[in-house]
């Protein structure tokens, strides 16, 4: 080296976790693209400026290849295709369900571009999410004119097609969004074989929205319960019943910590290659957890701690803390407008939900069911591809 020559040691990547995933398995989500064809009102990513801000993926296949060969090796793992719109990168989810024939796939989607997915594609995926917001007039009030009627038609051009299941992905923001709505969507739309419902993390729950909501839940519970021969197919009711019934559900695939996996084994792959616990929190760069390029995962940061107040809630044994990423904002961030606007009405209507439940008796029902129903509804695959709680 010459007296004028400086020399740098190249910049490593930081040193990985020796088991940075908990458990046996792995939930992959792949965006394959933060580009969205649709400018819905309450997108999460829009914080932070994320939503449309990667268009294009910065790693490619061998790099992912080498990422999953050293990090998850000998890990159960299924994809979820996630974006943005993931079906605006169809070259990427046809290029990784190539590449690894082996892995489950789930495809969360809002559904207007369906029908142009190659039939192999649609016969891969064990389950779709499709994002819509319960009847007609206020899913295109969210998502644009026509809307809910596009989706509602490719789902019924699909669904023969598809050999796992359509689970109807409602995020419940409107507080008038009715029982009809609701119902429809689970009984009279047949390309439908699950709803699922998320309680929108946004400050929609002022004035008599949080008793709107109960109301409509009470008629859903009511139903729920009211047959033994089949199930009424809400994920978050088929989901809340089980971990009532057998506790030990929500324990044993996460080892104890949160339903919604963010702290055990969910991993979000931005197409930058920035790998982040939750998928609403790809903003918040404190919680990035690894990179696909340079080869590195490190444990979920987003963990429970003390300051949040769920093990002496009620709620706690067939809950197991809800969102994490509200926990985390209202609690550790001690963002007191978020907690009093958004987490605490929340979790007033989760455990709600759990004391209709229990006026109903769900040991003595469940005792009167035949063995394929209460299989349905211990054994349910869906669960794994969604939160369960809403």
């Amino acid at each position: 080296m010459t007296p004028h020559t400086l020399e740098f040691a190249p910049q490593c990547a930081p040193i990985s976790d020796p088991e940075p995933i908990l458990g046996g398995r792995v939930e992959l989500q792949l965006l394959t693209t933060l580009k969205c064809n649709l400018k819905c009102t309450y997108c999460s990513l829009g914080v932070g400026d994320v939503l449309g801000s990667q268009t294009e993926l910065k790693y490619d296949i061998d790099q992912l290849s080498r990422f999953i060969d050293t990090h998850l090796e000998g890990k159960e793992i299924y994809v979820t295709f996630y974006g943005g719109e993931p079906t605006l990168n169809r070259r990427m989810m046809e290029d990784v369900m190539r590449r690894f024939p082996e892995f489950r796939y789930q495809l969360q989607t809002n559904g207007t571009l369906l029908d142009g997915l190659p039939d192999w594609v649609l016969a891969k995926l064990s389950n779709i999410l499709v994002s819509i917001d319960g009847g007609e007039q206020i899913t295109d009030g969210y998502r644009g004119r026509g809307i809910w009627r596009q989706v509602i038609d490719n789902l019924s051009k699909v669904h023969d097609k598809v050999d796992g299941t359509i689970t109807a992905r409602v995020t419940w923001g409107n507080p008038d969004t009715s029982f009809e709505e609701l119902d429809e969507l689970a009984t009279a739309i047949e390309a439908i074989d699950y709803v699922y419902w998320q309680f929108v993390a946004d400050e929609m729950y002022f004035g008599d929205s949080v008793d709107k909501r109960k109301a409509v839940l009470v008629r859903l519970i009511d139903k729920f319960f009211s047959h033994t021969d089949e199930l009424y197919p809400f994920i978050p009711l088929m989901g809340i019943v089980r971990n009532k019934l057998l506790p030990n559900r929500g324990i044993e695939l996460y080892g104890g910590l949160t339903q919604c996996r963010v702290s055990s084994h969910l991993i979000n792959v931005m197409p930058s290659g920035e790998i982040y616990p939750c998928p609403d929190m790809m903003y918040a760069h404190e919680m990035k957890m690894g990179e696909i390029q340079g080869n590195w995962l490190k444990k979920s940061p987003l963990q429970p701690t003390p300051a949040m107040p769920c093990e002496s809630c009620e709620a706690f044994a067939w809950c197991r803390r809800n969102c994490m990423k509200n926990l985390y904002l209202g609690y550790v961030k001690n963002d007191e407008r978020y907690r009093k606007n958004v987490v605490e009405p929340i979790c007033e209507l989760v455990k709600f939900i759990g004391r209709e439940i229990d006026k109903h008796d769900p040991h003595a029902w469940f005792g009167k069911l035949t063995v394929p129903v209460r299989k349905r509804l211990v054994d349910n695959e869906v669960y794994e591809y969604v939160e369960i709680m809403p």
